[in-house]
């Protein structure tokens, strides 16, 4: 549960030859759960682009909220009730309808979600449907995606459903991505 967690700060950046850019995230208990804060500045494709979130999960580690906002001032308020009915803006999204997580397309943070909330046995698999937010349109979509315990509490290989995209992510003992092979490394504290 969330409520032992002790606040901390991760760092990710760009892996070598990408572009992807830099994120400061903190991740902080809050009363009832636990809130994931961060800023990242990226590239995707021809546009650079700058974005703060605020991720709020509660004590079984389902997302209740989500706050996204683009330098340029575009910004998604996701609510949850915990048990898959969306709001986006202030409108139901009944096609997010058995969502219990979000994706944050340009951040590792996300995949700790669901990692956490289920807590796979070793070679044990488990398909999700989440959230998915794109970068840096703020498109918010369904996705399915996929978890296989490889080493539990140690290596996960992810596998989109959808596009067939997969990698292997070791985490630390917190559940949090180390390095997402291609995309992410994580700088030393």
């Amino acid at each position: 549960m969330p409520s032992n967690f002790i606040a901390r700060t991760i760092r990710w950046s760009a892996w070598e030859g990408c572009e992807a850019g830099l994120e400061h995230a903190e991740v902080s208990p809050i009363e009832g759960g636990l809130e994931f804060s961060g800023v990242i500045i990226g590239h995707a494709e021809t546009l650079r682009f700058g974005l703060t979130y605020k991720v709020k999960v509660d004590g079984y580690w389902r997302t209740r909220e989500a706050h996204l906002q683009m330098a340029s001032g575009r910004a998604l308020h996701l609510e949850s009730n915990g048990q898959g009915l969306w709001r986006a803006n202030g409108t139901e999204r009944p096609e997010l309808q058995g969502c219990l997580d979000v994706d944050i397309q340009a951040s590792p943070i996300t995949n700790t979600l669901p990692i956490r909330r289920l807590s796979p046995k070793a070679q044990e698999t488990i398909d999700v449907r989440l959230c998915y937010i794109s970068i840096p349109s703020l498109d918010v979509s369904p996705r399915d995606q996929r978890y296989t315990a490889t080493r539990a509490g140690q290596l996960y290989r992810f596998e989109s459903v959808d596009s067939g995209f997969t990698a292997d992510l070791p985490v630390d003992s917190d559940g949090f991505v180390l390095d997402y092979p291609g995309l992410f490394k994580r700088l030393a504290p």
